[in-house]
């Protein structure tokens, strides 16, 4: 049964939260507000949930699912090593709208898509996604749309697109921005822009200089 919390209401935003974490506890699917868009997250750490991110979405294994994390130090339990320009990043613009693809620790148990050893993970500034990511740790999130749809701003967007494939939608109003977030391929020396978004290239080189461009 899909149900929906209005989060503006203190009361219904803890027990939307529980329901959420209960939901990805079993396996099961949720939408979430972030900084950007909504997000559709599931538990990075099953498989079937993750698979099923995709199923709604209806996207294939080769566009494999994104991390959101909960703090600063989420980066370090993914990586057996974290670069000085990932450190360097993620203190400038975490949380915020800037996506880091890195190569994860060979320990973790996941499977995240056809990402091969991989993954694009982020923290975002919003909290009630982040009150949520206290609760069930790292989640695979992905916008809350089906696959080459726009991107939900609203939870009636995201309803529509996704129906009763998620049993909880938390509902925080309309996302702040519909700026999708900059993506910078970190498993390159030096790192490389991938998708320009919420944080732009020049404040990328304020941080790390030698940051290459889109070609």
């Amino acid at each position: 049964m899909t149900r929906v919390f209005d989060c503006g209401q203190p009361d219904r935003r803890r027990r939307g939260i529980g329901a959420a974490a209960d939901a990805i506890a079993g396996g099961r699917l949720v939408v979430l507000p972030t900084d950007t868009v909504y997000g559709l997250g599931a538990d990075a750490f099953t498989p079937e949930a993750v698979a099923g991110v995709l199923r709604a979405k209806g996207r294939d294994r080769d566009m494999p699912v994104p991390v959101l994390v909960g703090s600063w130090s989420g980066i370090d339990g993914l990586m057996t090593t974290v670069p000085d320009p990932v450190r360097a990043l993620v203190r400038a613009f975490w949380p915020g709208g800037l996506t880091l693809v890195v190569q994860h620790a060979p320990t973790l148990a996941w499977d995240l898509g056809d990402a091969q050893g991989t993954v694009a993970v982020r923290m975002p500034l919003h909290p009630v996604a982040l009150e949520l990511l206290e609760r069930t740790g790292p989640l695979a999130v992905s916008s809350a749309n089906r696959s080459g749809e726009p991107p939900a701003t609203t939870i009636a967007q995201a309803r529509e697109q996704l129906g009763d494939a998620v049993q909880v939608y938390l509902d925080a109003g309309p996302t702040a921005a519909a700026v999708a977030s900059t993506i910078v391929d970190a498993t390159v020396s030096p790192p490389r822009l991938l998708r320009r978004g919420a944080v732009g290239l020049a404040e990328l080189r304020d941080v790390v200089p030698d940051i290459e461009e889109i070609p």
